[in-house]
């Protein structure tokens, strides 16, 4: 026995309504691993492909931009290509506006 903490002081039971740290805390864990393999990671692979299509663009690929267009790359300027949507108009975009690269003769096609 201690002199100076009795003994009903010196380790304290836990109150029957109050919930155990340690669960809340596996709880919270649980949760960011639930939203990182659900959310994070299925997105930045998606990033990672994007970036992949884009570096990869050469002239004379059929792409659809994010706005729906459909065309062949003319140009390629930088970070910006050049469509030519029909034998008068270009068009020109940024490289990221670029949602998909088709199969040659697609546009021919449609």
């Amino acid at each position: 026995m201690s002199f100076f903490i009795p003994a009903a002081m010196a380790a304290p039971a836990q109150a029957p309504g109050e919930p155990n740290p340690l669960i809340t805390l596996v709880m919270f864990g649980g949760l960011f691993l639930f939203m990182y393999l659900m959310i994070i990671r299925p997105q930045r692979k998606r990033q990672k492909e994007h970036r992949t299509l884009v570096s990869n663009l050469a002239k004379g690929d059929e792409v659809v931009t994010n706005s729906g267009i459909l065309g062949k790359i003319g140009k390629i300027e930088g970070e910006y290509i050049v469509l030519e949507v029909s034998d008068t108009v270009e068009l020109k975009f940024q490289r990221s506006a670029v949602h998909a690269v088709l199969p040659k003769g697609t546009i021919k096609a449609i």
